[in-house]
């Protein structure tokens, strides 16, 4: 026939196939495109990572912890008969606090901007209510540790103890949630266990000070918070290990990988010789503290350094993205096909 072309004719059904075999398409298996390799401009991190110091940063998490840990450790000592591990741990806290805060202020720069956080209260802020905590916990933990030196109005101490005593807990904490609150991969996507583990270093850190400090006589509570201490932190550290997949990955390589390694085998030295040792030999326990010390310094470097890690290398932010939508995808799939989402419901 004049003006017929081959292959145009129409095809009874063919428009019907071709629209069930797109939607079955949508409901069931996607095409199978190859994933492209993720790259960041001219080799740039996609995050910018973090600008504060690490001595600073990381001392100021070390003894944060200690100070607030160690002052749960000497309302118990107080409460429990001990006196002379009660006054030698309520100034470990002071110390601890004021060096903690002298570390803030010069990663802060000058003194105003600590105090400028200070004119709002923003409970959604873990920086702010952290200086609010800070502003709160010092005068505590200074009222008890110059009352119980000086004798002076022991009620007024023993009110500063147990207030110290129950913010400790907050400040040795509060600064995994401050990490945790930022962009950085291996800080954020383990802020269930992140709080954990400075939970079980700073114990571990107060009780190697108050073996230091204690007589030997009165240093038993100490290695038994030693011991749980260091457990706490073993099992959070190794949940994060099973649970984070990637991001976890920082935590075992480079100079963050060495800190949380010498972290390890410190606790474990500590532990072993003030609990097989330290109550027969006051320089053992001595030491055994020492190592407690180290180890949780070790720990909170290794934590801050694997966050820097992870902010550098582009794959921790987009890996973990990819995974999660395609997780997503998957289940929005399944639930098509079974009837249970998208055009099916």
């Amino acid at each position: 026939m004049y003006g017929q072309r081959p292959g145009r004719e129409a095809e009874v059904g063919k428009g019907l196939a071709r629209r069930n075999g797109r939607r079955g398409r949508r409901r069931g298996e996607r095409a199978m495109v190859p994933e492209a390799e993720f790259r960041s401009y001219y080799g740039l991190p996609v995050l910018n990572p973090p600008s504060w110091k690490s001595f600073d940063i990381a001392g100021y998490f070390f003894l944060g912890g200690l100070a607030g840990a160690g002052s749960v450790l000497a309302a118990g000592a107080q409460l429990t008969g001990r006196p002379a591990t009660a006054r030698a741990m309520k100034i470990s806290s002071l110390a601890a606090i004021g060096g903690s805060t002298v570390l803030l202020i010069h990663d802060l720069g000058r003194p105003a901007r600590f105090a400028n956080m200070l004119r709002v209260m923003k409970p959604t802020s873990p920086m702010s209510m952290g200086s609010w905590l800070l502003a709160a916990y010092g005068p505590a933990a200074g009222a008890a540790a110059v009352l119980d030196v000086t004798g002076l109005f022991p009620r007024l101490g023993g009110a500063a103890t147990a207030g110290a005593a129950a913010l400790g807990p907050l400040v040795a904490t509060y600064t995994a949630a401050l990490a945790a609150d930022t962009a950085v991969p291996s800080w954020h996507d383990v802020h269930r266990e992140l709080p954990l583990v400075f939970a079980g270093s700073a114990t571990a850190a107060a009780a190697g000070m108050g073996m230091i400090v204690s007589p030997t006589r009165e240093a038993g509570p100490m290695r038994s918070a030693a011991v749980f201490g260091a457990a706490l932190e073993l099992a959070a550290a190794k949940t994060i290990e099973y649970r984070a997949g990637l991001v976890a990955e920082p935590y075992k390589t480079g100079k963050a990988g060495r800190y949380m390694r010498a972290g390890e085998i410190l606790t474990a030295a500590g532990t072993a010789g003030g609990l097989l040792f330290g109550g027969r030999s006051r320089a053992v326990s001595a030491l055994s503290g020492l190592a407690l010390l180290a180890a949780s310094a070790c720990t909170r470097f290794g934590v801050f350094h694997a966050g820097v890690q992870s902010a550098e290398d582009p794959k921790y932010t987009v890996v973990p993205q990819r995974e999660r939508l395609a997780a997503a995808a998957n289940g929005s799939a399944n639930g098509s096909a079974d009837g249970t989402g998208g055009e099916g419901a």
